[in-house]
């Protein structure tokens, strides 16, 4: 049986609240684009730490990936699939903060499994600032990716992400965990059931650190 980790929606906030001080530091985002569904909840707690005195809030932009496939009806456990499918994507016809050229955009999810979806996130968006830059004259400003997620599971990864974003730090995970299934507050059915199970993972955790010490 797969292991789970469940958390609140307050542990999901003070990952959030935690990360932003190196992102506002390092990375200076001024657009993100969250991965639907799970990056949805981390980008608007996160834009509420980003948001400086005197600036306008960071626009979140949405694209919609899916890589999962359910599995059963008796877990929240899917089955991770070998194609990412894209459900939506950003219009560039309508709206002018979709507009990439020169822009630090943090890209977030919720959790980095294999690193499929990021991969290809990455890439494509790559495509689109290069098809934006063919129309400009001159040499246009570069555009930085940078990369959020809630929790990074410490495990082979079957994508890739461009070396130099690892290298200059462009990435960040605010937590790191086995691999454990991720269960997370806006996924559950019963949000209190959730929050009972995430109290009673929390306690035996702290317990097992307290025997481990103690030996």
């Amino acid at each position: 049986m797969v292991e789970r980790k469940y958390l609140t929606y307050n542990q999901v906030h003070k990952l959030c609240q935690s990360a932003a001080p190196k992102i506002l530091d390092e990375f200076k985002p001024n657009l993100m684009i969250a991965i639907g569904g799970g990056g949805y909840v981390p980008a608007r707690i996160l834009r509420s730490f980003l948001k400086t005195p005197g600036s306008p809030n960071i626009p979140i932009q949405a694209i919609g990936l899916s890589l999962y496939e359910q599995l059963s009806e008796e877990g929240p456990e899917e089955e991770i699939g070998t194609k990412v499918t894209r459900t939506q994507w950003l219009d560039f016809t309508s709206l002018s903060n979709t507009n990439l050229i020169g822009k630090n955009i943090l890209i977030v999810d919720e959790v980095d499994d294999t690193r499929t979806t990021l991969q290809y996130a990455v890439q494509e968006l790559s495509k689109d600032v290069q098809l934006q830059a063919e129309k400009l004259d001159g040499n246009p400003p570069k555009t930085n990716f940078f990369i959020f997620v809630l929790h990074n599971k410490d495990k082979s990864k079957r994508g890739k992400l461009p070396e130099e974003m690892i290298k200059e730090g462009r990435y960040l995970a605010a937590e790191t965990v086995g691999d454990v299934w991720c269960c997370y507050p806006w996924e559950a059915i019963d949000i209190d059931e959730h929050d009972q199970l995430a109290a009673a993972g929390e306690a035996a955790a702290q317990k097992n650190s307290t025997n481990g010490t103690n030996h």
